[in-house]
C-alpha cells in the first residue's frame, strides 16, 4: 500500500493509520508504535530543520505491525504485509500448489 502524509500529520500517526488500513485491525488493537521506534524520534527526523527549512531525502524501513514500513522524505509511507495468505514472504511469489 502506498500512504501519501498529509502536511499537517505527524509521520508517526501516518504509520498506525496505514498500517491498521493494510491490516485491518484498529488502532488499538494493534502493538504500541513505541515498543519498535520512538514516535518522537521518529517525528523528529522529518520534521523541518531548525531555521525552518524542509529536509530532503531521507529514507527508513523497518518493521511494525507484521508490516515492512518504508518512509520516504517524509511525504510517502510503502506497507507491506510480511507474510501473505499463502504464508510466504509479501514480496516473493507463492510455491506451485500451496
Amino acid at each position: 500500500m502506498e500512504y501519501e502524509i498529509e502536511d499537517d500529520e505527524s509521520v508517526s500517526m501516518a504509520v498506525v493509520r496505514a498500517v491498521t488500513a493494510v491490516t485491518g485491525c484498529s488502532p488499538g488493537s494493534t502493538p504500541l508504535l513505541a515498543r519498535v521506534v520512538d514516535p518522537d524520534a521518529l517525528d523528529a527526523l522529518f520534521s523541518a530543520s531548525f531555521d525552518g527549512t524542509p529536509r530532503t531525502g531521507g529514507h527508513l524501513t523497518f518493521v511494525y505491525a507484521d508490516c515492512r514500513v518504508t518512509i520516504d522524505n517524509g511525504e510517502f509511507l510503502t506497507v507491506r504485509p510480511l507474510r501473505t495468505a499463502f504464508g510466504g514472504a509479501a514480496d516473493e511469489p507463492p510455491t506451485p500448489g500451496e
